[in-house]
């Protein structure tokens, strides 16, 4: 049965080792690859989103989105420390719940990493273009720096930013981890500057009401602001590429999601404290939808008076820090924006080559998409077929509402990963596992609860692209990796040729060489 063919662990492990990545990373790279991912669009830009939606009550909100995140990390770090290769959750699924479940979830992952990564493109545009003008009095044409969606021709500063990246990741997996640990740090020393200036000024007037559109609309930005966490899956990608995996993937997820929980709610406590968020409401005191043109037209007349509450900046953590009276370290922080989020594209990208990688491995995808660059051995062809879209898609298509597309993806894969951690549990007892996920039919249940009740409560439009983009993607499986896979056609590992990049060598004596 198709919906069955499964490939055994021994199976990924050996076809790993025939044709593996090189491993270059360590614990703490792997902490700064996941923070660099996390840290990013969500908190820059959807604070004023969630507190539309949840007024005070987002700290809430990123506690709920934090716990989904956490409970799902410790499933991820288990099958990452017994599966230490490229593939992240559709490697484990496969291994799990067969090819078919496998391809679902590598498409949801799509869905995922490359959404987000032309998101962010496009964020990063308006930062450039905002900075340049208003530090350097240079207005870009109009037409060049929008896509037609938006009245423009193209967004060439997104293009810019999508060739960059994609040429670091070319370039190789260390270099990039080098060039994401200075955008991390800098990320990092700005967001504790914003909390060192806001906590002091906290008026505890400006949390009440506390929740005043109730329960419900907590979980909805907490539906919302779990695309601020999304990208911490992606240390889970970089295994094959990890010295010591089994303890630095691990390490890697849980120690990166607890930083940045923290930051968060540090961040959100100090926005809300300084100047207050409570959710603009209509005359008839009901909630305007955020991103609705009743919402816009509402803060465009409160601007008019001289009002811009917090729920209706673009810019929103900047906007703190000049209404408390520190309006050039306000302006620095939207510098700081500008320069961060490359990193997060960097790391969605990276995501998302590795796992179309492992899937052209094991014969879903092309094959050709798996070769090594002779030098910097490292899987170009597939970055660059992966960049091609990003950076079309960054081109010419709006922001709109691809903060919610891409958690719809993402809180089924992660469904799938405590799905497969549970059922491994039981029929593979035996199999060594480095980390063990503790209270296993606690956590799993809670995971796989908390992803369903997520999704339930994202917008209509972001729940029906993920069924519509499910049946797009069981077209091209059945085109072609039904007929193509490897599992099907008895091949379990590839033949040496040149994509193979070094001898055969058990992965735990390359593990104890990085441990050297």
């Amino acid at each position: 049965m198709i919906f069955w063919r499964v490939k055994s662990l021994d199976a990924i492990l050996a076809t790993a080792e025939k044709k593996s990545l090189h491993r270059s990373l360590g614990v703490w790279q792997l902490t700064l690859l996941g923070i660099g991912a996390i840290i990013g669009t969500g908190i820059f830009v959807l604070t004023a989103e969630a507190a539309q939606k949840a007024g005070p009550g987002m700290m809430v909100s990123f506690v709920i989105a934090s716990f989904v995140c956490t409970v799902a990390a410790l499933c991820y770090s288990e099958l990452s420390s017994m599966v230490p290769v490229s593939g992240s959750a559709y490697t484990y699924s496969y291994a799990v719940l067969g090819e078919l479940v496998a391809w679902l979830v590598g498409w949801a992952l799509m869905l995922e990493y490359s959404v987000a990564a032309s998101a962010v493109a496009v964020g990063w545009s308006g930062y450039f273009v905002g900075l340049l003008d208003h530090s350097m009095g240079i207005k870009l044409p109009f037409g060049l720096v929008n896509g037609p969606f938006a009245g423009g021709i193209i967004n060439l500063p997104a293009v810019f930013i999508c060739l960059l990246v994609i040429a670091l990741l070319v370039i190789g997996t260390r270099e990039s981890a080098r060039f994401n640990a200075v955008l991390v740090a800098i990320k990092i020393m700005a967001l504790t500057l914003f909390i060192a200036l806001t906590l002091p000024v906290i008026n505890l007037d400006n949390f009440e009401p506390f929740l005043p559109l109730g329960e419900t609309g907590v979980i909805a930005a907490a539906s919302s602001i779990f695309f601020a966490y999304v990208g911490f899956d992606a240390v889970s990608t970089a295994a094959e590429e990890t010295k010591n995996p089994q303890r630095n993937v691990p390490l890697g997820l849980i120690s990166s999601l607890a930083i940045c929980t923290v930051f968060y709610l540090l961040i959100s406590m100090g926005a809300i404290g300084a100047i207050g968020a409570q959710p603009v409401l209509d005359a008839s005191g009901r909630n305007l939808v955020p991103g609705s043109l009743a919402l816009a037209e509402h803060c465009q007349s409160l601007m008019a008076v001289g009002q811009q509450p917090l729920v209706c900046s673009r810019e929103a953590l900047a906007l703190v820090l000049r209404e408390i009276g520190w309006e050039k370290i306000g302006n620095l922080l939207g510098l700081t924006a500008f320069l961060a989020l490359p990193s997060v594209i960097l790391m969605m990208l990276f995501g998302q080559t590795r796992i179309f990688f492992v899937m052209s491995r094991d014969g879903l995808l092309p094959e050709v998409l798996s070769r090594i660059h002779p030098r910097f051995k490292t899987p170009h062809i597939v970055t660059y077929v992966t960049g091609l879209g990003v950076t079309l898609a960054a081109a010419f298509l709006p922001v709109g509402k691809l903060a919610d597309i891409s958690n719809s993806g993402t809180l089924f894969a992660f469904m799938v990963v405590a799905c497969a951690v549970m059922i491994l549990r039981v029929k593979d007892r035996q199999r060594e596992r480095p980390f063990r996920a503790p209270i296993i039919w606690l956590v799993g249940p809670l995971a796989v609860m908390g992803c369903i009740m997520l999704f339930l409560f994202l917008p209509a439009d972001a729940k029906l692209v993920f069924p519509i983009w499910s049946g797009i993607g069981l077209m091209f499986y059945f085109l072609y990796g039904y007929r193509k896979s490897h599992v099907a056609l008895g091949i379990d590992t590839p033949s040496g040729g040149e994509d193979v990049i070094s001898p055969v060598r058990p992965l735990v004596n390359q593990d104890r060489e990085g441990r050297q």
